[in-house]
Parts: structure tokens; C-alpha cells; sequence
């Protein structure tokens, strides 16, 4: 049984306007998202659970039964996959009933409680030498950095993922194991920070810690103890926070998943406390990243990093574009807000989202997930694999699909709402409501109301911002309905067998990027188009067990080899033309390459294991004679020095800096308009693929300060930033991985390093 009410009842609670219906009441009919979800089955049931495992038995001091997973799962982050698994397991089986599910999810609850008795003191995690890091931090001693805590690759983060894994196994699943966990770790997690002031709390929190306060915060809505609710609140980043409730936007350069978790957070608080100014930040945070910061598919970042609001050009040219994990967090904050506040901007974003990015992230055929997705045209997406896959977007990526049907259906008191478009049943208070259509590709739903009695509710059916001329009827005959808050609203004494039919005209809408550029993406109702480019050279498409294997860094198709719009703004839509007999088809002409006049866009979520084009740019004739030649040289430019590239190290970036083993002394990292640097009074290093490099270039901003280059210990020299804000040397031959050091001149610090290459 879902038990998600529990977190409510509370004294000061925001007022819920709107109730959703859990996923154990909502089934999916048959679709795309239900074909996802039964793909999801499969991946689930072929991860070895003992493997999993692993790292909590190691943890807790006791034999495993098999090694560890490779890639994150035994690099550093050792375990937060089990936690995600654990939700997803708990989801799935509420959102299916699948019995193979439930008996994997009990298994994995025993093997864990086996671990949590066998340390004693509550404690559950499979953080690396774990019970080492957390008696430091608990006498004082913090060393956190941005993706790092004492030595260890983001324990806080790691160790959120089996707090809300135990969490989602008693909510949805109601196991009562899986919430004794739960207190037992919160209160482990109360003594190992009793003896630090709020201060060394907000120091320890500069490392990614997830949504800790979030689930401090549930336990609270378990319980009712406030003790509770004051963890939830010294984890709380004030950092992030108090510009927020000053309405202030410093989220350029930030590292974004590390901060929506957070904001989740502070809802969870605000609603359990009635915190108007919380709410408000949570709602400005979320008001900036979509209007200002995500692009069509709903997706935002480029490189992991939110990007200046007045540029998403980098993005538009970046192999690693919007991250998954940030969207699935998105709509994690998006139902929240839509519950307390009633506004129907939260379920247009989320259902553009849902279909154009979460739907589009996991490969019909194969199943696996994508990490990143990539807004550079010509570009392609990698796909995880069950045993060798383990990143942070894998583990989101297993529970997405359980969550498909959390937010097509909700209720205010009695009536009946309709949000999203997707086959489904829900069993709600003696009846069960069946929607049937084959939506988007025919713009119309049906509803039918079974029901043994007679029943007077208003149904209220979302009125979505793509489309105009709505016609309802019921049992065949058009009624007249009212609009109210973005909803149809049909009132009447129901019987059983009544059928809604509902017409939903579709048109299409040219979306720029948001810095308001001529740069074009199009939309057929709610769906994001996209053409096919073609399937060649998408390396390491299926991904292998390497750090960075979840990046697509095969070739990258030159820009100036990609077709844009000769058009004005006002104009470019009528450069789309249906095809007949294929929904959701379109032609686009009068485009700048002959080869591709005429092309086919079509649901992005429809395309898989292809490069691709979403984003069209938009130039007079004359424009575009002028800047197809500049796009040619800095397209050769930027080619040649990818082509030399052996490896490359952004520096500053959590993940690029993580999948490199950064170490450092004297070292702190920032960003200036939206450009990360790392730089350091002592020293610091990363290894790197140094097979056939003969060059180091360094990338910096133009600081006066010189800076030593060493590999493999052997020094290369002083140097200082060119004007041309680049230093470059010869390197000694080397193979394999070669550990490249940059020290600051005595008495000194050392300029800010943006990106560091080994070129052939």
C-alpha cells in the first residue's frame, strides 16, 4: 500500500490545493511510456543485486557475496546506485504490482538491514572506508571541496541516495523495515554531527550532498519529532538559500544538480512549516532555471554547469548537453510547486519535459539511459548498459519510468482532475476512471467514468497552452463547459460508461533558446521535432565501463555543415509543411544546404541510435554568406584541435575533475562568466590518457602569475599566460595514464586554469 499521505498532518503546513494521485493508483495503458516502463522490468531485474550489494556488506564489515560493479560503483562513489535501485524497485512496484520486483525489493531490504545491525550504531552506506571519514567529520575535521569530503568522492551525496531509498520502500511500498532504516540512519546522522557547531555543518555542506534536508525533512512528516526538522534545517545550504529568498539569480557557473536537490529541500521544509519566504525561493529558483536557463526539451545545463542566461551558444555547441538527473530533479520540484499553488505554468512545463527529455532519455529497443543529450546538431546520445553502466543519470534513469503516472491524474476534494494525455486507469474511491487515445500522434482522449453508483463531481481536464478550439463531448453529444484556472470544467451526475471525448487541436510553435537569439526549435502541440541526421561514426554509442564513457565524444559534425534557416523570424514557421499520412511529420525547406531541403522532422522522443538536429539557426541571405565563412574557419580551428586532443580536463567542473582523480593542496576553484578555472597556492594534478601526446596546452585567464608544468614528476618549467590566454610545451613521450602537476611559484598563487590538453 502507497502510503505518501503520511508525510502530511502536520501543524503549520502549507494548504494543499491540489492532491496527486500515487502511482499504485494509476496503471499505464499501452503507449510508449508503457512499453518504456516494461523495458525498465527487464533492466532492473538484469542488475545483479548482490553486486549492488557490495559496497554496504563491505561497509558494514561483512563478507560480500559478489565484487562491485565497475565504473562510479567502485572509483570512489561505491553504492548510490543501490540506493536509486531501491527507489526504482519501490516505485515499480507500486506503479505495477510486478511480483519478481517486489521479491527483489524485499531481498535487497534484508540484505541491507543485515548491514545496518551488523555496524550497531544505525549507520548504512557503502562510502569507501566510510566509518573512517564520518569519525573525522564528527570530531571537527572537514575538508570539503565541491565534489569532495575528506578524501572521498561526495559521501554526503552517496549516502542521500539509500536515505531515499528507504524512504520510497516504506512510502510507496509500505515496509516497515525499510522505515525503522530510515529513523536508525537519521538519528546515526543526528550523533555524527552533534558535536558541530551550524557553522561546520554549512562548511561540510560546500561538498554535493543530494537532497539531505529533503529527507530529514520526511522523517519529520514521519514522526512528528522535531529534532528532525532541526537536521533538515542545519542542512539546508544557506548559501544557496538566502540568495534565493532575496530573489537574487547567481546561478551561472554553479554546478546545477548539485543545487535543484537542495531547492527540493527547501519546498519539503516550506511546506512542513508553512514557510512562506521558502516557498517563494523555491518558486523563483524554479521560475529562472525554466524561463531562463532550460531549453525546448525542458532540459538545462551544458557540461553539468548552468550557463549564462544572455548565451546558450556554448551549449548549442557542447557534446554534453542537458543532463537527465537535472530534469528528473525538475519535476520532482514541479509537482511540489503545483500542489500548493494551483498554477498550470508548472504542468505545461511538466508534461513538455516529460514527453521531449525523460521519455526520450531511455532506448526503446535496447533500453539503457543517456546521461547526456546533446543540443550540438549532427551530435548523438550514449546509452548505458546494465553491467558496466553506474552513473548518477543510470540511477535516475531506473526510476523515471515507475514515475510516468504520478502526475496524470489528481483530485481537488472530490472532483476530478485530468492533467496528462497518456492511456491510463486509475482506481480511485469506488471507481475506476479509464483514458484511451493515441496521443500526440491523434490530438484527441477519451475518458470513461466506471462507476456502480451515480456520481456528482466536476471533471476538470487540463487546457494546455498549445491549443486553441477545445471541444468536449459526452456519450456523443458537444457540451458547453466553462474554463476556471486553466481547466475544462464538465460538472454533472455521472453513470457508469459515461465517455468524455476530448478534441485537442494541435498547432506548431517556434521556440528560440532564451537569450532570445535567432535559433529556432519547433514544437507540434507539446512535442519537441527533430530531424535525423544519420547514423555513422557514433562512437561508443552502447557505453563501456570508463570514467567517461557516458560523454559521446565521437567526431562532431562542423557547424557549418549543418543546415539553417534562410528566413526572418516572423517567418520561419511557414518553412513547415505537413506530410501527409504521418502524424507528427513535417518537411522543413529553404534551408542553407541543397542537401537538405526537404528534411523530415518528428518527435525527438521517436529517435534513437542517430546523430540528430533540434535547433535550427535563422539568417538573411546575406548573413549567411558572411558567417558560414567565419563558422568554416572557427569550425577547422576547433576540429584541428580536437583531432590532436588525447585527453582533456576542464577544470573546475565536479564530473570532469572527478573522472580525471583530481588531488590538491592549497586549491579552490570559481567561475567568472560562466568560465570554471581551478587555481592554488600549493599544487594540484589530474591523470590523464597521455598515449601519442607530444604537446600540454593550458588554458587560463590572462593572470599575471606564472605557474610550474610537471609530468610524471618530471619538471617542464615556469610559465606564464600568454596574451592569447594559452601556454603551451613540449612533453617527453609517454604512454598510458600520465599524472600532469601544476605548482605555484613560491610565495604566490597561481593563475585561474580553465582546461588543460594533451595533444598528439
Amino acid at each position: 500500500m502507497c502510503l505518501t499521505m503520511s508525510l502530511s498532518a502536520m501543524a503549520k503546513e502549507l494548504t494543499v490545493k491540489t492532491d496527486v494521485f500515487p502511482v499504485n493508483s494509476v496503471r499505464l495503458g499501452d503507449s510508449q511510456f508503457l512499453k518504456n516502463q516494461q523495458n525498465d522490468i527487464h533492466y532492473l531485474l538484469g542488475l545483479d543485486a548482490d553486486r549492488l550489494l557490495a559496497p554496504y556488506l563491505k561497509g558494514a564489515g561483512l563478507q560480500p557475496k559478489a565484487e562491485n560493479y565497475t565504473n562510479w560503483e567502485n572509483t570512489g562513489l561505491d553504492g548510490h546506485i543501490g540506493g536509486h535501485y531501491l527507489s526504482a524497485l519501490a516505485y515499480m512496484y507500486a506503479a505495477t504490482g510486478n511480483k519478481e520486483i517486489e521479491t527483489r525489493m524485499d531481498y535487497f531490504l534484508g540484505e541491507l538491514q543485515r548491514c545496518q545491525e551488523a555496524v550497531g550504531n544505525g549507520y548504512l552506506s557503502g562510502v569507501p572506508g566510510g566509518l573512517k571519514i564520518w569519525n573525522e567529520i564528527a570530531e571537527g575535521n572537514i575538508r570539503a571541496n565541491s565534489f569532495g569530503l575528506n578524501d572521498r568522492w561526495v559521501p554526503l551525496y552517496n549516502i542521500h541516495k539509500i536515505y531515499a531509498g528507504l524512504r520510497d520502500a516504506w512510502l510507496m511500498a509500505g515496509r516497515e523495515n525499510a522505515k525503522t532504516m530510515l529513523i536508525r540512519l537519521t538519528d546515526w546522522m543526528i550523533s555524527e554531527v552533534s558535536k558541530l557547531s551550524d557553522d561546520q555543518i554549512q562548511e561540510m555542506l560546500r561538498s554535493e550532498h543530494g537532497g539531505l534536508n529533503e529527507t530529514f525533512a520526511d522523517v519529520y512528516g514521519l514522526t512528528g519529532n522535531k529534532k528532525y526538522l532541526r537536521l533538515a534545517h542545519q542542512f539546508s545550504d544557506r548559501r544557496m538559500l538566502d540568495p534565493l529568498l532575496k530573489g537574487e539569480d547567481n546561478l551561472t557557473g554553479k554546478h546545477a544538480n548539485t543545487q535543484i536537490p537542495k531547492i527540493i529541500g527547501y519546498k519539503r521544509i516550506a511546506d512542513l512549516e508553512g514557510l512562506e519566504d521558502w516557498n517563494r525561493a523555491a518558486a523563483f529558483f524554479w521560475d529562472v532555471v525554466i524561463g531562463q536557463r532550460s531549453v525546448s526539451i525542458g532540459g538545462n545545463s551544458m557540461r553539468e554547469h548552468f550557463n549564462p542566461t544572455n548565451d546558450f551558444s556554448q551549449l548549442l555547441l557542447s557534446e554534453q548537453g542537458p543532463e537527465s538527473c537535472n530534469t528528473y530533479n525538475m519535476l520532482r520540484l514541479t509537482k511540489m510547486l503545483y500542489q500548493t499553488s494551483d498554477d498550470i505554468r508548472y504542468m505545461d512545463y511538466y508534461e513538455r519535459a516529460l514527453y521531449n527529455h525523460i521519455l526520450s532519455i531511455m532506448n526503446p529497443v535496447q533500453g539503457g539511459f543517456v546521461y547526456f543529450t546533446p543540443m550540438r546538431s549532427g551530435h548523438y546520445r550514449v546509452y548505458s548498459q546494465p553491467q558496466t553502466s553506474m552513473w548518477c543519470c543510470v540511477g535516475t534513469g531506473l526510476e523515471n519510468p515507475a514515475r510516468y503516472g504520478e502526475m496524470i491524474y489528481a483530485h481537488q476534494g472530490g472532483d476530478l482532475i485530468v492533467n496528462l494525455f497518456i492511456p491510463s486507469t486509475l482506481t480511485w474511491d469506488n471507481m475506476t476512471i479509464e483514458q484511451s487515445n493515441h496521443f500526440p500522434q491523434e490530438p484527441s482522449t477519451d475518458i470513461i467514468i466506471h462507476s456502480k453508483k451515480v456520481r456528482k463531481m466536476a471533471v476538470k481536464i487540463r487546457k494546455p497552452w498549445w491549443t486553441d478550439g477545445i471541444k468536449v463531448s459526452i456519450n456523443g453529444t458537444i457540451v458547453d463547459t466553462k474554463t476556471e484556472g486553466g481547466y475544462i470544467v464538465v460538472s454533472r451526475k455521472w453513470q457508469d460508461g459515461d465517455k468524455i471525448h476530448v478534441d485537442l487541436p494541435m498547432h506548431l510553435t517556434a521556440m528560440s533558446t532564451p537569450d532570445g537569439k535567432p535559433q529556432y526549435s519547433f514544437l507540434y502541440g507539446p512535442i519537441v521535432l527533430a530531424a535525423k541526421i544519420g547514423t555513422d561514426r557514433q562512437d561508443g554509442m552502447y557505453a563501456d565501463d570508463s570514467r567517461g564513457g557516458h560523454i559521446a565524444n565521437g567526431p562532431q559534425i562542423p557547424q557549418n555543415q549543418m543546415p539553417a534557416i534562410i528566413s526572418n523570424a516572423d517567418d520561419v514557421i511557414s518553412h513547415l509543411t505537413p506530410v501527409s499520412n504521418r502524424p507528427i511529420t513535417f518537411r522543413l525547406t529553404g534551408v542553407t544546404l541543397p542537401q537538405y531541403e526537404g528534411m523530415i522532422l518528428q518527435p525527438f522522443y521517436q529517435l534513437y541510435e542517430c546523430r540528430y538536429q533540434i535547433y535550427f539557426p535563422v539568417y538573411s541571405q546575406q548573413d549567411w554568406t558572411a558567417r558560414s565563412e567565419q563558422l568554416a574557419k572557427e569550425e577547422r580551428e576547433r576540429q584541428a584541435l580536437e583531432a590532436s586532443t588525447t585527453d582533456k580536463v576542464f577544470c573546475g567542473e565536479q564530473q570532469s575533475e572527478s573522472d580525471h582523480f583530481f588531488m590538491g593542496q592549497g586549491s579552490w576553484n570559481g567561475s567568472d562568466g560562466g568560465t570554471h578555472w581551478r587555481r592554488t597556492r600549493s599544487s594540484f594534478t589530474y591523470k590523464m590518457n597521455a598515449t601519442e601526446a607530444t604537446k600540454l596546452r593550458i588554458s587560463a585567464f590572462r593572470d599575471r602569475e606564472p605557474v610550474l608544468l610537471s609530468i610524471n614528476g618530471h619538471n617542464l618549467g615556469m610559465f606564464n599566460v600568454g596574451n592569447d590566454g594559452i601556454i603551451t610545451t613540449e612533453i617527453p613521450a609517454t604512454t598510458g595514464t600520465a599524472t600532469i602537476t601544476l605548482t605555484a611559484a613560491e610565495k604566490n598563487q597561481s593563475p585561474r586554469i580553465t582546461e588543460i590538453r594533451l595533444c598528439k
